[in-house]
């Protein structure tokens, strides 16, 4: 009879872990456009945009656009400021603990430093050229800007602005995601894999590949269940990983052409992927293991990175209009299509 009550118990505790999962699911996707804000051409002209940052307790949009940072209001989607002065950005990271925010200048090959409140810029930390990803660790309280050519990541000190060491990748890093507890995961596009960095001693500690996917560009996270959403370019298919030993779990799904970034909802245990021709994926995690398509949200060609507001459940990409690729050359082969100058805008999608 013992027995029996403990095989009822755990069975009861798996249900329970499951239903965790199932309570969230949507009935029907829906999401839709339902904002499209027109935003010009960035200070010093040019027209490139990347990551997208979304500070859902302030109720602020970090837009990444060339030689500055669009910061809109999350909810009136009004300008709140600029900040300039930079080469090429990509990546926003904040501390509001220190109401400091972190900027990747590529171009620079620096981490510039800025006020949360008044987006003045208050100094610059030398990284390495190609600066990209970059996102705060809240188990070391450092900041980790990961440089894409160097294939390296720097290591900075928030509180004093000081460079605590440089780590070297063994391949070019693109989006990481932190789990909280002192690791970080990156993808490295040119090697095919997941590296699991100890944030503490600030060594790579595991390598893993994505196989059946290939060239990781995107990634996030589920922290309870440990698992990581991976998607990739080449092929294009997006894989589900155990956090701890880098094994491929369940069903492999196809994604669209150049898949940029993945964003995980807690609540909602939705899963969504943003590419460039113009696709949000949203899937939900019915368990730790299996992921169910929702749907296929068409956005606007080049709409590939993305943000996500934890209050309004909005989606967040940005894109602009596109001329035709410039004729193929020995050094780039391959051009892509290029972004007119003052067409940037932002498209927010809802249900």
């Amino acid at each position: 009879m013992k027995s029996l009550k403990v095989r009822l118990w755990t069975v009861a505790v798996c249900t329970a872990g499951i239903s965790a999962y199932l309570i969230g699911a949507p009935a029907v996707g829906g999401y839709h456009l339902i904002k499209k804000i027109p935003l010009g051409a960035a200070e010093g002209g040019g027209e490139y945009f990347d990551y997208i940052t979304v500070d859902s307790a302030a109720r602020r949009v970090y837009l990444s656009h060339g030689t500055e940072v669009k910061v809109l209001d999350a909810d009136s989607f009004a300008t709140l400021g600029t900040i300039t002065g930079t080469k090429r950005n990509h990546g926003v990271a904040l501390v509001g603990d220190l109401g400091k925010g972190f900027l990747t200048d590529g171009d620079a090959g620096q981490v510039v430093i800025f006020d949360l409140k008044t987006f003045k810029t208050t100094g610059q930390v030398k990284a390495d050229k190609d600066a990209d990803s970059i996102l705060y660790d809240a188990a070391s309280k450092h900041i980790f800007a990961f440089n894409g050519e160097p294939k390296t990541a720097t290591v900075i000190d928030p509180a004093s602005g000081s460079v605590v060491t440089t780590i070297q990748l063994g391949g070019q890093p693109e989006q990481a995601v932190s789990d909280g507890k002192g690791t970080i995961f990156d993808n490295l596009e040119d090697t095919n894999e997941v590296i699991a960095i100890d944030t503490r001693t600030n060594q790579v500690k595991s390598r893993w590949k994505v196989a059946p996917s290939g060239q990781p560009v995107a990634i996030a996270m589920d922290r309870q269940h440990r698992r990581l959403f991976i998607s990739g370019r080449n092929p294009k298919l997006l894989v589900v990983m155990d956090a701890d030993n880098g094994k491929i779990v369940g069903q492999s799904f196809p994604i669209g052409d150049r898949v940029d970034s993945n964003i995980f909802e807690p609540e909602s245990a939705l899963l969504f992927a943003s590419t460039r021709e113009g696709t949000i994926h949203i899937f939900h995690a019915d368990s730790p293991d299996k992921l169910s398509p929702v749907e296929t949200v068409k956005t606007e060609f080049g709409a590939k990175t993305m943000g996500l507001d934890a209050k309004t459940h909005n989606l967040f990409v940005d894109t602009s209009d596109f001329d035709p690729p410039a004729p193929p050359t020995q050094k780039q082969p391959n051009p892509q299509p290029r972004a007119k100058p003052g067409t940037f805008r932002l498209l927010v999608y809802g249900r």
